[in-house]
């Protein structure tokens, strides 16, 4: 890599700019979100959740930490988790990626206040954070198993990355690069054999390098990689997996352990392999989550099903009433599966990040922006409550949205996704453009050869199957447009201006010299579905889901009804109703038992199927206290 000199990116800001790869991303302002599902939540995201962390993180002190750090204070007086460094980051973050969406000058402000309260911290050799070497803390980097010092490093290089390409290089940019010339100088090739307890660096590192030229931070995202998986951290009563320190990266065959610890690695070991031109730790890690998909990823790309670690299970381990799903991870599978994307342009990477997008991440956050799931269940089976809007929740495990946790990851988390969503969506490749998520969306952009293109793209999805893709300019000439079908789309059509044809699933390409005002429609055939699981997940044996498009269903209890005893008839079709599905099905009365085993119980008289009307997963919890399940025992 050659140094540069950092700048405002002219895309307008992009997360992830490899330096090679199949696909080139577009950014902020090539690709604006102006209508529709996913601009009414990054509207709310803008307005509301923004100002909501910010609030609770002054309120908790965890803003307070850098004035206290400079202060000379120490363990006495700083507040939150030995990570609440890097929240802060995050919501810089998040805030940065919002002037690079809609140019606000109050964000813009913000995000300088946050910076000069950052500086306040740093040493004068580079290091920054609030929990250790102060007075009365643990000297620094004296227990890197469990310390977050380098995951919270990473999170303020991400930051300054996004504050970089959105705003130009300035004091965020400087403060970051002496942490990371700290992190090399300490964890170099001549330093500390170490590696953090929690992965972020890595990607951090690498992104960093991306943006500056700096060589010596990819060397060191490379140098912590394959530190990994050799047991150096100590061991965790959860096992060395915990730490993503149990294989070699290139070795492993699956991802495994805390969940979001292990997809964060994965991110910075693509980055790494694309980099420096390794197509073995390429490979090795699509492998390792193309297995995880198959075998340990839960119907709306929830990741993790063990609450105890936060982890992944053993292939097919998959209790939708156990489903940790934290939304956290789900953040980190559409980074990875974007970084797989984009070096290898598959498109079901795609149909991932679709995936989890409809039912993770639109699912987490309130219509109002101000409470959020931590973990995502597929099956409450006690009613949830209202909680305190004033109160922070103590367990993160489960139960209803809060406003705030005592680890309150997940908000800042979905909150920078949001604000830089439109930059997930469109691609060029070697000679055209290639849309990979549908929304209503205006495109102006260059194609590799330099001609401008710009396309206005509109759709009322997911409720409505028909996305059409207009011309609006053009420097002339022919080049290819590529959309994707989603592998559950069969009978999907295509209408081009040359006629109509069926669009089987996966990508496909219109060829055409395109003028001002010429038209793609996509039709994507959204019937409800029945979805049945493999056989192998024995905890959802003998039922089924409900799926329409790329939205899973729900049934969902706000009164007495019981869902334990809900029975669906798999021989009706659902079909839609107004803003829902209807599917045919009978609650079965259960008699009560002294003890729950023994021969086969004698049948109550059946009750009569009627219609019971589903709702989407991401809607669920929004009415009121609720009890709620995705798989429907068959009747």
């Amino acid at each position: 890599m050659t140094k540069a000199s950092p700048g405002t990116d002219p895309t307008g800001g992009r997360p992830v700019v490899p330096s090679c790869g199949a696909l080139r991303p577009l950014g902020l302002g090539e690709v604006r979100v102006v209508d529709g599902f996913w601009a009414t939540r990054q509207r709310v995201n803008g307005d509301a959740t923004l100002d909501h962390g910010r609030s609770w993180m002054d309120k908790l002190g965890w803003t307070g930490n850098f004035t206290a750090a400079r202060a000379g204070a120490g363990e006495v007086d700083r507040r939150g988790r030995e990570f609440a460094d890097s929240e802060v980051y995050k919501l810089v973050e998040a805030m940065s990626w919002e002037v690079g969406r809609t140019a606000s000058t109050d964000r813009d402000r913000e995000v300088a206040e946050l910076t000069e309260l950052i500086a306040l911290a740093q040493a004068p050799d580079g290091y920054l954070g609030t929990a250790f070497g102060g007075p009365g803390q643990r000297p620094r980097h004296s227990d890197l198993a469990s310390g977050h010092e380098l995951y919270c490093a990473g999170h303020l290089l991400q930051a300054a990355v996004a504050r970089t390409r959105t705003g130009g290089a300035g004091p965020l940019l400087d403060i970051a690069r002496r942490a990371a010339d700290h992190v090399c100088d300490i964890f170099g090739p001549d330093g500390t054999w170490g590696i953090c307890g929690h992965p972020n660096i890595e990607p951090a590192l690498v992104e960093l390098a991306r943006l500056t030229g700096e060589q010596r931070y990819l060397d060191q995202a490379g140098l912590f990689v394959r530190r990994r998986g050799h047991q150096t951290l100590p061991q965790h009563h959860f096992g060395w997996s915990y730490y993503s320190d149990d294989v070699p990266v290139r070795d492993a065959t699956v991802l495994r352990g805390h969940a979001v610890r292990a997809l964060y690695l994965a991110c910075g070991a693509v980055d790494v392999a694309v980099e420096t031109g390794d197509g073995e730790l390429l490979a090795a890690v699509a492998a390792q989550f193309d297995r995880t998909l198959a075998r340990r990823t839960h119907l709306t790309g929830g990741m993790g099903s063990r609450h105890m670690d936060e982890a992944f299970g053993d292939d097919f381990v998959l209790p939708p009433d156990r489903s940790y799903s934290e939304t956290c991870a789900g953040v980190a599978a559409i980074m990875l599966a974007w970084r797989l994307l984009l070096a290898t342009g598959v498109s079901r990477y795609a149909d991932v990040i679709e995936r989890i997008l409809y039912n993770v991440v639109a699912t987490a956050v309130s219509d109002d922006g101000r409470a959020f799931f931590y973990a995502n269940t597929l099956h409450q089976r006690v009613r949830t409550v209202d909680v305190p809007t004033d109160e922070q929740q103590l367990g993160f495990g489960g139960g209803p949205r809060a406003p705030w946790f005592e680890v309150s990851c997940c908000l800042p988390n979905v909150a920078r996704l949001l604000a830089s969503l439109s930059a997930y969506l469109v691609t060029t490749d070697d000679a055209g453009l290639r849309i990979h998520q549908y929304a209503d969306a205006d495109v102006d952009t260059r194609l590799p050869d330099g001609r401008r293109v710009a396309l206005r793209m509109r759709t009322g999805y997911p409720d409505d199957g028909v996305v059409t893709v207009r011309v609006t300019a053009t420097d002339g000439g022919g080049f290819p447009l590529t959309l994707r079908v989603p592998e559950w789309a069969t009978g999907a059509v295509l209408v081009t201006p040359t006629g109509r044809r069926p669009a089987r699933p996966g990508p496909v390409t219109v060829r055409h010299a395109f003028a001002v005002g010429d038209e793609v429609r996509l039709e994507l055939p959204l019937r409800p579905r029945f979805t049945h699981p493999d056989p192998r997940v024995d905890a959802v044996r003998g039922c089924v889901a409900v799926e329409r498009g790329p939205v899973v269903y729900c049934a969902e209890a706000l009164a007495d009804e019981d869902l334990d005893t809900l029975r669906v008839d798999p021989g009706s079709l659902p079909v839609d109703v107004d803003g829902g599905v209807l599917v045919r099905a009978r609650f079965t009365a259960v008699g009560e038992r002294a003890w729950p085993y023994g021969p086969t119980p004698r049948r109550a008289p059946a009750a009569p199927l009627t219609g019971l009307r589903l709702l989407p997963y991401h809607r669920w919890a929004r009415r009121g206290p609720a009890t709620m399940r995705v798989w429907l025992p068959v009747t």
